[in-house]
Order: C-alpha cells, then structure tokens, then sequence
C-alpha cells in the first residue's frame, strides 16, 4: 500500500474528517539536495473536521504529526497541513 493510503487510512479513523485531500508534493522539490521526487516523501493534506473546532490550531497539527510518527520513520520528509475549521 502506498504511503498516502495508508495516511489517509490512519486519519480517517481516527479524527472522521469532513473533508480532507492528501497530495504528494515530492516532484515539486527535485533536485534539492540530489532528492529525486519519487517515494512520495513530500505531501499536502487539506483537512476539516468539526471535531477540531474546540482545538487550538497547533495541537491539531501535533495531534496529526503524532498518528503519523511512523510515516516519518519511514521516510515520509515533510507533511504540509491546511487546517480548515467547520
């Protein structure tokens, strides 16, 4: 299973967003440090949920970036999030 599956998995079960879109961005970063843009290493999740409606902006960034924490021993560079609120 791809990386992005497998995140997109890992975040619907566990914050049921109302929106969300997960692009891998690793093309866009060719050619820095030698890095060739396969592996999907380099993403961009857009994601809603009115569970985060409550939560300050930065725990919810922590809260994804922590069901993850494998992705990033694994591999995965950089996860840019846009937070939507509901």
């Amino acid at each position: 299973m791809k990386r992005i599956e497998r995140i997109k998995q890992i975040l619907k079960k566990n914050l049921k967003p109302d929106f969300m879109v997960l692009e891998d961005n690793s093309k866009k970063h060719i050619g820095h440090n030698e890095f060739d843009g396969k592996d999907e290493t380099h993403l961009y999740l857009k994601i809603a949920s009115k569970s985060f409606n409550n939560i300050n902006l930065i725990n919810v960034h922590k809260k994804i970036n922590s069901l993850i924490e494998s992705e990033y021993k694994n591999g995965l560079h950089s996860l840019e999030i846009k937070i939507i609120k509901s």
